[in-house]
């Protein structure tokens, strides 16, 4: 199932970080970084792999310092994306994009609360204006 991510709140700019996605220019529920590359996930407490089309995109999760880490599962010209929902408060999209390539790793640091549930999806950037994830391969609440 491929679902684009789609975010209803009042749009501001204010807390966008980067706009290599729209929601995150126009939505102040949603932030996006392109990640640091980084040789691979260090102290992570969960990883999953979505599925090939989602283009294999690796995704790790370290709970202390809320890292994001995501690898570039496949060989094409689009970057892989990370994605954490949910959540209280404010902010309740975090988009971390990947765009060095095929096998390569990198890393965002995003500050969430520690209730509520959050999902975490894998998957690619196709545009400006959409990104293609699969169903949750992550649930955790309280980290």
């Amino acid at each position: 199932m491929t679902a684009a991510f789609v975010v209803f709140a009042a749009p501001t700019s204010a807390m966008a970080d980067e706009s290599w996605y729209d929601d995150c220019v126009a939505y102040a529920s949603s932030v996006c970084q392109t990640g640091v590359q980084v040789g691979g996930p260090a102290g992570e407490d969960e990883c999953a792999t979505a599925s090939a089309d989602m283009h294999y995109t690796r995704v790790c999760i370290n709970f202390d310092g809320d890292y994001v880490y995501v690898k570039d599962g496949k060989e094409d010209t689009h970057s892989a994306i990370a994605a954490v929902t949910g959540g209280t408060g404010s902010v309740t999209g975090r988009y971390c994009r990947n765009p060095y390539g095929n096998g390569t790793w990198a890393r965002c640091n995003f500050d969430w609360t520690e209730s509520g549930e959050k999902r975490v999806y894998g998957g690619y950037r196709v545009s400006d204006s959409l990104v293609h994830a699969t169903g949750a391969i992550i649930v955790f609440t309280g980290n």
